[in-house]
């Protein structure tokens, strides 16, 4: 027994929803055809029984009619004529005294010994079997002269046995059509039911031996199964894209790393060989290893920030902020470290009010701000403005420096990424700060966006989600 359930667990869904499908019709029809089949004989018995009673009081009455009832009465012509008349196919009619001796006996296809004559003072139904012959006997009392005589009808239920064999008969192969069609419909909806998780497994295999690109092909069945197709295609382009976002991280990383570990890498191997009794190639040496190794903290920790910024846990110390003053705040500290440049503030709606990390708001500010104090150039001025639009805080930091590139706009958020590689070295900097404040921006709602013009300078839109 427990072999055979661990094979019928084996068995595949396909098989498993058929079979299911035809047993669930088959108990169904088997059920119904059943009670139907009982139903339909049993009131056809019902109408035969109620035939043989009318017919029971159509002779009564008749014989009360013909008073007094004798035996020379019985065995008249009228009497035989009434009787034959009422008389139906495979039908006998039989009255007879106490003591068993036949009166009257009119019969048509219907063999009198099959069945015995047996006196009654009550009446009753008698359903008996004479070999194959189902046979429906009613026996009533009736009086003779000043004796007790016994009605007896009679019928045969060839007629009524046959068409229950034949309904019987057209049930069962209607059962089995019904069956063989309800498996052929089974089959075909569960094939169909399953092509969305046949084409899943097929493309989780493509995947597992040609890679990430495989999706599921597009399945319009409109049901749950092809909504699981598209959102496991949904899910292998997002992993898909973190994959190669993995990668061009890894690779660019491994560039930026290269190039300070290179510089250092020469500079001690120089200091080794000869350097060390050279006063001015040490000095060299060193300044440049230090500038090098701040360069590659100041990566590690724009790695480390990054990281945080797309972790979960940025809610912690969230807190309600007045964006004018804390703008103000900002701005002074800042104004402390670039003397040299002129900040023009601009804001209005002084009750905007932000509900955010402050440390992250900051970190936000100082990253767009920075980026602009170094790409100024000459043209040593920073616009920043502030204002509501449509339910959002707007921050625009304008600078009047070298600009981008359009073709170089749509790069600029990524990581690591410079504009103008060959330049970029002598302004310092890791290409991590707006891809560091872009992960910050999004995680509250909000956007950020950038508009640059070539040698006419840069302008960054912020935009958060505000509460009245």
């Amino acid at each position: 027994m427990r072999h055979l359930i661990s094979r019928l667990k084996r068995i595949p869904i396909l098989w498993k929803l058929m079979i299911g499908a035809t047993l669930l019709m088959f108990l169904l029809f088997s059920t119904y055809n059943f009670a139907q089949y009982l139903v339909l004989k049993h009131w056809m018995l019902n109408q035969e029984q109620e035939e043989l009673q009318v017919m029971m009081s159509q002779i009564q009455s008749y014989l009360k009619a013909q008073s007094p009832t004798t035996k020379e009465v019985l065995k008249s012509t009228d009497v035989n004529s009434y009787m034959l008349n009422i008389l139906g196919k495979n039908q006998m009619i039989r009255l007879y005294e106490s003591n068993g001796n036949d009166l009257l006996q009119v019969n048509n296809d219907f063999d009198p010994r099959w069945i015995h004559a047996t006196p009654t003072t009550t009446p009753y139904l008698q359903d008996t079997m004479h070999n194959d012959d189902h046979i429906l006997v009613y026996r009533a009392p009736f009086m003779l002269q000043k004796e007790t005589g016994t009605i007896e009808i009679a019928t045969n239920l060839e007629t009524f046995d046959h068409f229950n064999r034949t309904l019987l008969w057209v049930m069962i192969f209607g059962g089995f059509f019904a069956v063989c069609i309800s498996a052929a419909s089974g089959w075909a909806i569960a094939k169909q039911f399953l092509r969305p998780i046949r084409e899943l497994t097929s493309t989780i295999k493509n995947v597992k031996e040609k890679g990430l690109q495989e999706r599921v092909r597009n399945i319009e069945n409109g049901d749950e199964l092809s909504q699981l197709a598209r959102l496991f295609n949904d899910l292998m382009s997002q992993l898909e894209l973190s994959f190669r976002q993995q990668k061009q991280f890894v690779d660019d990383a491994s560039h930026e790393l290269r190039t300070p570990i290179t510089i250092l890498e020469g500079h001690l191997n120089l200091l080794n060989r000869w350097g060390k009794s050279n006063q001015a190639v040490l000095d060299e040496s060193l300044t440049a290893s230090l500038q090098e190794i701040r360069r590659l903290k100041g990566l590690v920790q724009g790695l480390l920030a990054l990281s945080r910024a797309e972790s979960t846990a940025l809610t912690e110390h969230m807190e309600l902020i007045k964006i004018e003053s804390f703008l103000t705040e900002v701005l002074n500290r800042i104004k402390s470290l670039y003397p040299e440049f002129n900040f023009r503030m601009e804001t209005s709606g002084a009750n905007t009010m932000l509900r955010i990390n402050p440390l992250h708001f900051e970190q936000i500010l100082l990253i767009v701000i920075e980026n602009a104090v170094k790409y100024s150039a000459d043209q040593r001025e920073i616009d920043i403005q502030c204002h509501e639009e449509d339910n959002f805080v707007c921050i625009s930091i304008k600078d009047y420096g070298i600009g981008i590139p359009s073709v170089e706009i749509q790069h600029i958020f990524d990581r690591f990424y410079r504009v103008d590689r060959a330049r970029s070295r002598e302004i310092d900097g890791t290409g991590l700060g707006l891809a560091i404040a872009k992960n910050l921006i999004h995680y509250y709602q909000g956007e950020i966006s950038l508009v640059s013009a070539e040698d006419e300078g840069t302008c960054v839109r912020l935009k958060f989600p505000i509460i009245k």
